[in-house]
Parts: C-alpha cells; sequence; structure tokens
C-alpha cells in the first residue's frame, strides 16, 4: 500500500499508510480464489464474512461489501487499520504459501473508509430498542465493550455504557497514535454504534460514582465488564521515580487523548528530550518510540532483552520504525536509571544478553554476559512493558474472583463467579489484541442474551 515517505511523515501526525483506491482495491480483491471452506473466516475474532464482502468490492459493491463486515464487526474501519490480520485471518488464507495472501485487512479498511466517504451507513436496527427490554450496563467503551453493547443492542436490549474518560474508545484512544489510527475514525464509529440505540455516558466512573449495586437497583439486569488493562508495569529498578521517566500508558495518554502533539493549540505540554529510550518491543513500545521521534526527539531507541525474531510488535509497526530511523538495542536489559544530581534523567545502566534455553512463554531465556554492562546516555526513558488491571472498580465488588495477576476470572464465555456479571478483553486476559477484545465482547454478548433469556 502507499504510503508517506519516512522523512516526511516523522514531522507529522497524519496516517501513515494512504488506504487503496477503488482500483486498487478491486484489484487485489480479484486475487481471492473464493475458498468453499473458507479459512479465513476460521481466524477471524469477529467472525466477518470475508469471502463474501471481498467478493462485493471485486464487483465494484462498495456498499454492499461494507454492510456485510457489519453484519458481526462494529469497528470496520478500527480493524482495518489494527487488527494484526498476519496472525489471524491472512495467516489462514490459502494463498499465503505463495507469499502472498490477500490483504484482507486494507481490503476491509478500504470498505470501511469509502463508506464513510459516501455516508454509507448500516441500516438502523429496525427494532430499536424492544418495549420493557431488560437493562444492560456495559463498563468501559473501549474495544470489547463497544462491540458488546452493538450486539447487545442489535438483539433488542436497553444498552448504556459507562466510560470513566471523556472519551471513548478505551485504547483506541489514548493508546494508538494518530499516525496509526486518526481519532476522527474512532469518534465516526463510536457514532455508528449510538446510532443503533447504545447509550453512552461519559467521565462516569463505576466504583465511585456508583456502584454496581446501586445499578442494579436501577433496573440492570446484567452487566459486562470491558475496563482493559490500564495500570502500568514498571521493570522495579533504581531512578523509576526520576523526572524525565514514564510509563507508556502516561506518555501515550497525553500525546493522544489530551493532544500533546497538538501543544499549544492544546493545554497538555509534554517534555520529551532529544535522546530517549523506550524500554519493550511491543505495539506500544513501537507506538511510543514514533510518537517521541515526531515530538522533536533526536535519537530514540528501542532497549529490549531478547531478540528481533522474539519482538511481540506487528511486522508492519516494526519495519516503520526501522525506515523512520528509530535504534534498535537488542539483546539488552537496563539494569538503573541515573539522575544528574537535580532530580532529571541522565543516564542508564544497561546490559548485553545472550539467548538461553525457552521460559514459561515459549520464547529464549535472556542470559545476562558477565562484564558486558555499558552507560546509554538518556534525557527520556519511556517503560512499555505492559500493563495490568487498575483495582478501583474491581476492590468494590468484594465477591468477584480475581486471579493471582489482578484480573478477573471469567471462562470462555465470559461468565464470571457472580451470574450478572460478565467480562472480556484484557481485564481478564491481559493486555492482548484490540480484535481479541472484540471477540471477547461478541462471545460475552451471546452469553448475556443466553442468561437473559433463561431468567424470564
Amino acid at each position: 500500500m502507499r504510503e508517506q515517505d519516512p522523512k516526511e511523515r516523522v514531522k507529522n501526525f497524519n496516517e501513515v499508510p494512504y488506504g487503496y483506491s477503488a482500483e486498487e482495491a478491486a484489484e487485489e480483491a480479484s486475487r481471492c480464489l473464493g475458498c468453499k471452506s473458507r479459512p479465513c473466516v476460521q481466524g477471524c475474532p469477529a467472525e466477518i464474512k470475508i469471502p463474501e464482502f471481498i467478493k462485493a468490492i471485486k464487483e465494484l459493491r462498495t456498499s454492499d461489501a461494507l454492510n456485510i463486515i457489519r453484519e458481526t464487526n462494529s469497528l470496520p474501519a478500527v480493524c482495518g487499520r489494527v487488527c494484526p490480520q498476519e496472525d489471524q485471518c491472512e495467516k489462514m488464507c490459502v494463498l499465503v504459501k505463495t507469499g502472498k495472501p490477500i490483504d484482507i485487512g486494507s481490503l476491509e479498511r478500504f470498505a470501511a473508509d469509502a463508506g464513510r466517504a459516501a455516508k454509507i451507513s448500516e441500516k438502523e436496527n429496525p427494532h430499536g430498542i424492544t418495549t420493557g427490554a431488560d437493562k444492560v450496563a456495559v463498563i468501559g467503551a473501549g474495544p470489547a465493550g463497544l462491540t458488546a453493547a452493538a450486539d447487545l443492542a442489535r438483539e433488542g436490549y436497553d444498552v448504556t455504557i459507562f466510560e470513566a474518560l471523556h472519551k471513548p474508545g478505551g485504547v483506541l484512544t489514548y493508546g494508538i497514535p494518530e499516525f496509526r489510527l486518526p481519532k476522527e475514525i474512532v469518534d465516526y464509529e463510536v457514532n455508528h454504534i449510538k446510532g443503533q440505540g447504545v447509550k453512552l455516558k461519559l467521565n462516569y466512573i463505576i466504583g465511585k460514582i456508583k456502584t454496581i449495586e446501586m445499578l442494579r437497583e436501577e433496573g440492570f439486569k446484567a452487566f459486562f465488564i470491558g475496563t482493559g488493562a490500564g495500570l502500568p508495569y514498571f521493570m522495579g529498578i533504581d531512578g523509576e521515580n526520576l523526572n524525565g521517566v514514564y510509563s507508556a500508558n502516561e506518555f501515550l495518554t497525553r500525546v493522544n487523548l489530551m493532544k500533546a502533539y497538538k501543544f499549544p493549540e492544546y493545554d497538555t505540554p509534554i517534555n520529551v528530550g532529544k535522546r530517549v529510550a523506550v524500554i519493550g518491543a511491543g505495539n506500544v513500545a513501537m507506538d511510543a518510540a514514533r510518537c517521541a521521534l515526531r515530538l522533536g526527539a533526536e535519537n530514540v531507541r528501542i532497549v529490549y532483552r531478547r531478540s528481533k525474531e522474539e519482538m511481540p510488535a506487528r511486522i508492519d509497526e516494526i519495519h516503520h520504525a526501522e525506515d523512520e530511523g528509530i535504534e534498535f538495542y537488542l539483546l539488552t536489559t537496563p539494569l538503573a536509571i541515573k539522575g544528574d544530581g537535580a532530580g532529571n534523567v541522565k543516564k542508564m545502566m544497561c546490559l548485553k544478553n545472550e539467548l538461553g534455553e525457552p521460559d514459561a512463554s515459549g520464547r529464549p531465556r535472556p542470559v545476562p554476559i558477565n562484564g558486558s554492562d555499558f552507560e546509554m546516555d538518556v534525557d527520556t526513558v519511556i517503560v512499555a512493558i505492559g500493563n495490568g488491571a487498575n483495582p478501583l472498580l474491581l476492590s468494590t465488588i468484594k465477591e468477584l474472583t480475581l486471579t493471582k495477576r489482578g484480573n478477573i476470572a471469567a471462562d470462555e464465555n465470559g461468565r464470571t463467579d457472580v451470574p450478572y456479571i460478565f467480562a472480556g478483553g484484557d481485564i481478564v486476559t491481559g493486555a492482548a489484541t484490540v480484535i481479541a477484545a472484540m471477540g471477547a465482547g461478541k462471545t460475552a454478548a451471546r452469553t448475556i442474551k443466553k442468561y437473559l433469556q433463561e431468567r424470564k
């Protein structure tokens, strides 16, 4: 796909890929074999009818393509941009044997963007909220919550989403940069879901403003918790309390949700030094590193304790980071962060590793090399090693069982040990992908429907 030149895009926050034209989309769609076994669908957590929507694009029926996608996916423009198709639907494509599977993600993005440009929308829910329908509360307006809410609304339930932040979208809004997922795309998708009858309450912290028990007294019969993993992890090394050390969560929230990248138009400055080190090698780390570069850093480094083969980030994100000049310090473990005497970051002490036997994750264990320690000059350190469950809400639901890591214990269908509470997404699994959270939202919506029907 055509995209911005790396030398130009590091100066702006505009989206990097340009997207397919109608001609390019039709040409790519024409490569689809229309397999009867439909293996690509088996690899899609959102259960999209992939061969059908691709056939519609090939036949230049864009509105039909979008409506087919929206039958099961309420966030097509989002998924087309940030879903790891290479590990899911595209991985299952029979053409993967040729080395070039169908570019399913880009075709989904094309259908969604073309529909938005032409103001094509799915037919409104023909039934709307059923008279006397059960009320369902969805806590968290991230990908899991939005998906569960949309699916339940289609079934005629009276759904309200409660979101703690001032903007909906969850990680789509606060975590993913503008150059990967423009905020207007998220707003458009959320407005479409609201058009299906879903109510949305912002700045509403369940556990503080009201508890689940209070909402039960107001008539809510079932609850879906999709609050994500918003509590950042740190390494526990000396110096993490110095000025200039950020969690990736805080850094990206300031940049994205609070529009620090538009300062001084928006009153949220963020201090990014000239020499930045990002600890970690997932998509979040790549996002933080690429944001730092665009905010004026001259030297940005990814510091990761394993090799490139073990990096969890998407191949496209690694490729984009490399093209933009971000350096990779692989097989490197931070030991401590040193200050300048005034409380500001100055250096990071590191140690080189070699790979040993696999650990519990199945990846080779990094083994320190004696005498390989060195200093790295830094002004800013961004820690991107993952997030856990925020305990604020969960601490108010005493009867809810949690895992050792503080996540909600729920089965594969989203059921918790509290009959009327269901959960899915990162709050259950820990930090994962957007599409995995959406899949969990879909599954939980079906389980909630079954639960409410059985109560009748």
